[in-house]
């Protein structure tokens, strides 16, 4: 592959042809900021916070829609290039809450982050805001269009990996905002809530429902693990506070990236329900009483056995589950067909 050689900063650095500006700095450890930018995603160049200088271009190119050439000169920290930062910066916080204090997405807000890192204070332009009423009628996410920047992730990811388009920029100039078609709620629409929208949010504007309230993001601890659902083995990050799981959110995943269906993000109730089965259950005179795992599953195999003997291993069926793995499906089946002896396994993934 063709390679490009040019200089960022005062570095030398070499990427594949057909590389922006933006990943040859990323390669390179050299910081410039995002907004709108998503490595999943379609690069619009819209927020305009990646703006580099670059010697012989009269304006201040964004990095992420610019394509890196050899003998390119690029500054990502000049004098030009931190006060557009500071600009649209500020403009974006003009017609922000200041509402930090209380915002979910405090300490995971890119907004919050790039103001505190360039030292930009809300305050600098006056005008007209909007006051839209925050959208709490589904069940999965709480939508405040107040907050939002207008980034557009939220609409890339929903039609670029989702594949349902629900939601566009609708109207125009001051007044346009993400929208679903009509400009109806997330609940009014054909939304299938997977949360893929809220995974890519730089900002407060979508956020979990069911986390709210449950802990500031730096208290939660999070714990990598595999979905449970299904037998496609999404990744995701369990969020959890004082031994408790309190979310789910995305990670960048191997198989998935950070795309969950609804289940996967929002279906963990079950992990600390009261009635979720902690031990073995078998009757006695009955009812059902706790036993040790031993006692169930040699109760189990003499059951299993005695049917076996007295109807054939016909008599015996297994159903096995997509919350197992491979490997203990494997066994399962094994188990039937070696051991029982019979082929009448099924799968509940298959019903």
């Amino acid at each position: 592959m063709e390679n490009v050689t040019l200089t960022i900063d005062g570095r030398e650095v070499t990427v594949p042809k057909g590389s922006t500006v933006l990943e040859a700095a990323q390669k390179a450890g050299i910081f410039i900021p995002t907004l709108c930018h998503d490595p999943e995603l379609s690069s619009p160049g819209a927020c305009r916070i990646c703006v580099v200088e670059i010697a012989g271009m009269r304006n201040l190119p964004a990095s992420c829609v610019t394509e890196a050439t050899s003998g390119m000169v690029v500054y990502t920290d000049s004098s030009a290039v931190i006060e557009a930062r500071k600009t649209i910066l500020e403009l974006l916080l003009a017609n922000h809450p200041e509402d930090c204090l209380t915002c979910a997405k405090n300490g995971e807000c890119r907004l919050q982050d790039y103001a505190y890192y360039y030292g930009v204070w809300a305050g600098n332009f006056a005008g007209e805001r909007h006051v839209y009423p925050v959208e709490t009628d589904n069940p999965f996410i709480v939508r405040d269009m107040n907050k939002c920047i207008m980034c557009g992730k939220c609409i890339r990811m929903c039609a670029e990996v989702q594949g349902n388009n629900i939601v566009d920029f609708a109207y125009r100039g001051f007044n346009t905002k993400v929208a679903p078609a009509m400009d109806t709620s997330l609940g009014r629409s054909d939304c299938v809530f997977c949360g893929n929208c809220v995974a890519v949010c730089p900002v407060g504007a979508l956020t979990e429902k069911a986390m709210l309230g449950k802990g500031r993001r730096w208290e939660m601890k999070k714990v990598r693990t595999t979905c449970p659902y299904c037998g496609t083995g999404c990744t995701f990050d369990l969020n959890v506070k004082d031994g408790k799981v309190v979310g789910v959110t995305s990670t960048d995943g191997e198989v998935n990236g950070r795309a969950l269906c609804v289940k996967g993000r929002f279906g963990y109730g079950f992990i600390h329900h009261p009635d979720r089965l902690k031990k073995p259950l078998i009757r006695k005179d009955g009812k059902l009483v706790e036993a040790s795992w031993s006692e169930a599953i040699k109760l189990v195999a003499e059951k299993l056995g005695a049917v076996k003997e007295k109807h054939g291993p016909d008599a015996v069926a297994v159903l096995s589950s997509a919350r197992c793995t491979n490997e203990e499906n494997y066994l399962m089946n094994k188990l039937a067909r070696a051991v029982i002896g019979t082929n009448n396994i099924d799968h509940c993934a298959r019903l």
